[in-house]
């Protein structure tokens, strides 16, 4: 079951669920409005090796937005930290974003109970379009949780993508053993 925004609240006051900045203005139905934070990231290689550490370079969105363009990769963060201790978090895209032709991820739209960081983003676009640090990005939506959690992400010694940041995190594909 999704959350509403009643029990997203209500959660929030609780300390299941931290989101910082939080404006209630953002709070839908059932899901969170979350923006897009001030750097986006490519990476240096334009060839990619899952075996490898695919290095990438961070810029800053300009003042006057960045213009994002099709067949290329972008890694973008959201503005908004989130912790979820209770429930699984999915962000997913706005409809006014894939209006525009913006995916903003190719596959991780779900996050593990215990997530705490920034969302970092799989950008692609459909045609070129210009975006801005602070637009509004995706949403979050909190599914409720069957059963106990034996391990939460934020207390897995193998978790990846624990390390606290406002910058979008490359690919950890490397740390994986195959």
């Amino acid at each position: 079951m999704i959350l509403s925004d009643k029990r997203i609240l209500e959660e929030i006051e609780s300390g299941s669920i931290v989101i910082e900045p939080f404006d209630r203005k953002c709070l839908g139905t059932n899901s969170y409005d979350v923006h897009l934070g001030k750097y986006l990231a490519t990476y240096k290689d334009e060839v990619l090796d899952a075996k490898k550490h695919n290095e990438i370079a961070h810029f800053e969105i300009p003042a006057e937005g960045y213009v994002l363009e099709p067949g290329k990769l972008y890694l973008g963060v959201t503005l908004e930290y989130t912790e979820t201790h209770g429930h699984v978090p999915f962000l997913e895209g706005k409809s006014s974003t894939g209006r525009l032709g913006i995916d903003i991820h190719a596959t991780a739209g779900k996050g593990d109970v215990g997530f705490c960081n920034t969302w970092t983003l799989e950008i692609s676009v459909a045609q070129p379009v210009r975006v801005y640090a602070g637009m509004p990005i995706g949403q979050l939506i909190y599914f409720v949780v069957e059963g106990d959690i034996e391990t939460l992400y934020n207390s897995k010694g193998n978790a990846k993508y624990n390390n606290k940041t406002i910058r979008p995190v490359e690919s950890m594909m490397w740390k994986n053993a195959f």
